[in-house]
């Protein structure tokens, strides 16, 4: 299958470029939780899970790039990935976070706010 997202007009191929960034995001939240459930509590199927689903990030994450500016669909990726891993890490896996780690994530997700807010939108 071979999508044409940067031949897409306007508005219409920029929405189609960020849901294949979210789908990305997804995919890597979703690999990189069972790389760590994998690593915890051990067993292959974890680890298989991990690689195709970061596979499929990746994929996603180069589409993305066709819509999107590289430096943005990264920091995007990277970020929101972040962000939620930090959440799931903190509501499946008991994790915890301590105040500087919090005030990091905070920084990281305005951060991500100014990369995305700056993004040239063209129509």
């Amino acid at each position: 299958m071979h999508t044409q997202v940067h031949s897409q007009p306007g508005a219409r191929g920029g929405l189609i470029a960020w849901a294949c960034l979210t789908a990305a995001i997804v995919a890597e939240v979703v690999g990189t939780s069972f790389m760590a459930d994998a690593a915890r509590h051990g067993g292959h199927l974890g680890y298989v899970v991990m690689a195709v689903a970061l596979a499929i990030s990746y994929y996603f994450l180069a589409l993305s790039v066709r819509g999107i500016a590289v430096g943005v669909a990264y920091a995007v990726w990277e970020g929101l990935g972040l962000t939620l891993l930090t959440l799931v890490g903190m509501f499946v896996f008991k994790d915890s976070l301590s105040v500087q780690q919090m005030i990091g994530l905070v920084m990281a997700a305005a951060g991500i706010v100014c990369v995305t807010l700056g993004e040239e939108h063209t129509s």
